[in-house]
């Protein structure tokens, strides 16, 4: 079984732009919310791929990917996708060994930045960086499924969108 062990933050400043090491372009889209699972649709610069990640909340899920031919990707994105699609550059960055994505969101979601650490198990430790803020791992909003549905643009008060002068309170 493929597990993804990933945890999300927000970022507390820009010093991380210092850092990038690459960027690319990320535009996907969802086909089905199911209750147990999503499947997207992901072009990834010129690749493309069908995701299906489990509906967990939490850093711990089951994920399968696997490449579809590019202009089916295009193709289904443009047509079976719930609208709008989740597009973002994801920035990659190295810190004290472990590599970090952080996804500048555009479209609806624009203005809205979180940083992602993939882990090799739930106990794995790094090194937080400076420009590191609130974790949100386990706040529902912030997952990418939940975007496409509810984006970033239509967050009605400043007190839904966290920064990193808020103090997470989420229990789930």
């Amino acid at each position: 079984m493929a597990i993804e062990i990933e945890r999300k933050f927000l970022l507390a400043n820009d010093d991380w732009r210092a850092h990038i090491q690459d960027t690319q372009l990320f535009r996907h889209g969802y086909l089905i919310g199911a209750k147990h699972a999503s499947v997207r649709i992901r072009i990834e610069g010129s690749q493309a791929k069908i995701n299906i990640k489990s509906a967990t909340l939490g850093i711990r899920r089951q994920e399968y990917e696997y490449p579809i031919p590019f202009a089916d990707a295009e193709e289904i994105l443009d047509t079976l996708c719930q609208q709008p699609l989740v597009e973002k550059k994801r920035h990659f960055v190295t810190y004290q060994g472990y590599h970090w994505e952080i996804d500048e969101f555009l479209g609806d979601n624009s203005g809205l930045i979180v940083a992602e650490i993939e882990l090799k198990n739930e106990h794995d430790r790094f090194v937080s960086p400076p420009w590191l803020g609130h974790e949100v791992s386990r706040d529902v909003r912030y997952y990418n499924t939940e975007l496409s549905k509810n984006p970033y643009k239509t967050w009605k008060k400043t007190s839904d969108r966290l920064d990193t002068k808020t103090v997470c309170n989420y229990s789930v």
